[in-house]
């Protein structure tokens, strides 16, 4: 029996150690640090986060792998490769905006919020989510499954005395559990078809499956999937969202719109593309028929809302996230029938990216309302201009983006690079519905833009605007505006190397 090598790569794991590390740190030093000075755990945070960003610098010239097999050097439990590299960027840079948002949250809740406990939990889960691109083994997949996913429940119900967040906890926690049990037992179902837990060898092992195993090979295949289906909200696993948004503290809320997903997409391309490529008559046909399910249910849930409905803003950004979902399933599905299945999957990671930055700028620009207006309903931005000028651009700014129109070049330009790997894989039934939601989704994100520059009904009040909120605001528009004026950056940055 093959054992495994001891010898670490501590520069390939860095990032998520990291994460990791000053995690802990945070919650011992809370042990002793006072009320007065409980601020400078955020910031040590912030500081962590940026640092285990900065570690992905050294690891970008070549490909690194630990925790290999002695027999087989291609069979790795942790790769460091482009496509890993590319995912831990996204999700450690979005846990840092996410953290600049906290900061902000932390000070406002005056003491409802304990500082400790959130920034841990916070790096717990993003050590986690950094952690589950470089898995190469089902099991180190699942793992990192869940210790992204199971401080992300305590985050979500951290509110004290707050129903609304108890309840949105709750949903989230059954409903993740219950899909992880689904995926656990899809992966004991691929185990013992295939003897092996390691991607590269199921890929293989699973092409010369005995003839009776085939129907538990397949059925192995189907449920592995769901718990990454529930991670990316995809219908009919996206009932948790809107409540789950809702009830959460609004930078949480931000961060599971963006990391959330980063983790559900990169554990389904792991599953399906690199593990199961020859079944992709399986997996294929099942990510198709939910992009479209998805995206309609999501942008139709959006052009719902009432906009003087409580919460109304959340509620549309999370229908908006469930919609947004189901054009980052058409490249995955895309792949199952493209001769180029590299480049079908650099599509959904350069839309993935494009959607971090202007999604994580609306949640800023929407924690900057919610302010003066706790409810937060897109009625409450109407006269936004008057009161923020600055502040109503950015936002109008992002939510064309995410229509995919002028002056939002790059949300335009990823739209374009998806429907192009629908079509190039022969999926033109998807792209007629992909082209349909988007026509659908432009009501609604021109009817919060106009808002934003309508005359307000009362006098316009102006709030000093703190500092960590600004950077994260600056930081999102300017990365906008960058990629808008450069948007092939996105896709030679997003190229995945996975083969």
């Amino acid at each position: 029996m093959s054992s495994l090598v001891q010898s670490v790569d501590w520069l390939a794991i860095a990032p998520p150690t990291l994460a990791a590390v000053v995690g802990l740190v945070v919650l011992v030093a809370d042990l002793f640090i006072g009320e007065e000075k409980k601020a400078v755990l955020g910031w040590v945070s912030v500081a962590g986060l940026a640092a285990s960003a900065l570690m992905l610098l050294p690891l970008r010239d070549g490909d690194r792998a630990t925790f290999c097999l002695t027999g087989d050097a291609h069979a790795c439990s942790y790769t460091a490769d482009r496509f890993t590299l590319v995912i831990q960027f996204l999700v450690l840079g979005g846990a840092l905006l996410a953290a600049l948002l906290s900061v902000t949250a932390l000070k406002d809740a005056n003491k409802d919020l304990p500082e400790g406990e959130f920034w841990f939990l916070l790096l717990s889960s993003a050590a986690g989510a950094a952690l589950l691109p470089a898995s190469r083994d089902l099991a180190t997949l699942i793992v990192a499954l869940e210790v992204a996913s199971l401080p992300a429940f305590a985050l979500v119900g951290i509110k004290r005395g707050d129903k609304k967040s108890s309840e949105a906890a709750l949903k989230f926690f059954l409903s993740s559990v219950t899909a992880t049990a689904v995926s656990l037992m899809g992966v004991s179902f691929v185990y013992a078809t295939t003897g092996s837990l390691y991607l590269t060898q199921i890929a293989d092992k699973i092409q010369h499956v005995d003839g009776q195993f085939h129907t538990l090979a397949q059925a192995g295949v189907v449920l592995t999937l769901v718990g990454f289906a529930f991670k990316t909200a995809a219908v009919p696993f996206h009932f948790w969202v809107p409540d789950t948004y809702v009830g959460a503290p609004l930078p949480i809320a931000a961060y599971l719109s963006v990391v959330g997903k980063a983790v559900g997409f990169s554990g389904l391309i792991l599953v399906t593309v690199v593990a199961l490529p020859s079944y992709g008559d399986v997996w294929g046909p099942a990510l198709a028929a939910l992009a479209a399910l998805t995206m309609t249910v999501g942008n139709v849930a959006a052009l719902r809302q009432q906009a003087t409905r409580a919460y109304s803003a959340v509620r549309l950004l999370a229908w908006s996230s469930v919609g947004q979902a189901g054009y980052l399933l058409v490249p995955i599905a895309s792949a199952a029938y493209s001769k180029d299945a590299d480049k079908a999957i650099g599509s959904t990671v350069a839309y993935a990216l494009m959607y971090a930055v202007v999604n994580l700028g609306a949640f800023a620009v929407a924690a900057l309302v919610a302010r003066t207006s706790p409810l937060n309903r897109i009625s409450d931005y109407r006269g936004l201009y008057a009161r923020s000028p600055l502040s109503a651009l950015i936002l109008g700014f992002f939510l064309l983006c995410l229509a995919g129109l002028p002056p939002g070049i790059i949300g335009l330009f990823a739209k374009v690079t998806v429907f192009a790997a629908a079509v190039d894989a022969g999926l033109g039934w998807l792209a007629v519905v992909m082209a349909v939601n988007v026509v659908i989704a432009l009501f609604y994100y021109l009817q919060w833009t106009t808002l934003l520059f309508r005359a307000p009904e009362g006098e316009p009040e102006k709030h000093r605007v703190p500092a960590p909120l600004t950077a994260a605001i600056a930081l999102t528009a300017v990365l906008g505006i960058a990629l808008s004026g450069a948007p092939q950056l996105v896709l030679r940055f997003s190229a995945t190397g996975l083969f």
